[in-house]
């Protein structure tokens, strides 16, 4: 069986955050938010990286990220590019942006092999979540009948930032621990101790409680699930560019819940009790530094992670 390897998404260029928020630096030997998880993904077991990236930033990448990094795991390349996989596709005319996080994942499928793990590159998850995605990866292989993945769920009043909105997959589980269903949810606003959103401008808002289970873009996957994603991504681009030509994607819930719906997959919902922080907008760094610093001084990290 193929060790799981952890795929890393970055191409996104940080549009609300004002800047190329995957290589900002928040730690003080210069290490990116990026770099702990990388840490805690290599302390649960996790030997190969692969970054999907932006080509155009590729060189940037790899001297800041990439570079150092690289001392501690095996680093690999995949690059997100609008053309790929839209092949037969009637595309909106001056489109260039990529097709949504479902779309960055199959950006690696060829550096992929065996089971793998998604995260974003601007989240912090911590070391406990890191820790069950590997064991889980590690010892669950797909059913004849049944694909077999997991996510890892936090609670929504651990996830919010105090600077806007942010956009959460909002998930239902049944008894068993098995996710039902999963829906993205934008501008979710913190309110109190959960969060409010509204898809009217404003005008009308909706209640989420603070122990309200969502996704983070924490996955595990099986090597199945690059080729049932492969051949379902077009249909569903193509579903989401008639009702949005503009905007419209395909993330990794859109994709997870097809699956659910048809029957096709089961995903296993880990628990973890970390409070989850990140770079969603500029504001928010002096946060995520302090407690980063908070978690060096208490020993979870040394103060150069790669020395």
């Amino acid at each position: 069986m193929e060790k799981p390897v952890l795929v890393v998404l970055a191409a996104g260029m940080g549009s609300r955050y004002g800047g190329l928020k995957q290589m900002d630096s928040v730690g003080s030997c210069g290490q990116c938010l990026i770099d702990y998880s990388i840490y805690d993904a290599r302390r649960a077991g996790f030997e190969t990286v692969v970054f999907v990236i932006n080509q155009e930033m590729e060189s940037d990448f790899r001297e800041r990220v990439g570079e150092r990094v690289s001392r501690g795991v095996n680093v690999r390349y995949a690059f997100q590019r609008p053309e790929d996989l839209t092949e037969g596709l009637e595309l909106p005319i001056g489109r260039t942006k990529p097709w949504g996080t479902t779309h960055a994942v199959l950006a690696a499928r060829d550096q992929i092999h065996g089971p793998f793990a998604v995260i974003n590159a601007d989240d912090y998850y911590g070391p406990e979540a890191f820790r069950v995605l590997y064991d889980y990866l590690a010892n669950h292989t797909d059913r004849p009948d049944c694909f077999q993945y997991a996510m890892v769920g936090y609670r929504l009043g651990k996830t919010l930032s105090e600077h806007g909105g942010v956009t959460r997959g909002v998930c239902r589980t049944n008894r068993d621990g098995l996710l039902e269903s999963i829906v993205e949810q934008q501008g979710i606003e913190k309110d109190g101790k959960g969060g409010r959103f509204s898809n009217d401008g404003g005008q009308n808002w909706n209640q989420l409680a603070g122990d309200t289970l969502v996704s983070m873009n924490f996955w595990g996957f099986q090597r199945s699930f690059l080729d049932e994603a492969g051949e379902r991504f077009p249909l569903l681009l193509r579903q989401t560019l008639a009702q949005h030509p503009e905007k419209g994607e395909v993330q990794l819930p859109v994709m997870v819940a097809d699956m659910l719906d048809r029957g096709r997959a089961q995903v296993r919902v880990l628990s973890s009790g970390e409070k989850w922080f990140g770079v969603t907008y500029r504001e928010d760094k002096p946060k995520v530094v302090a407690a980063l610093q908070q978690k060096t001084e208490q020993g979870l990290y040394p103060e150069d992670l790669w020395a």
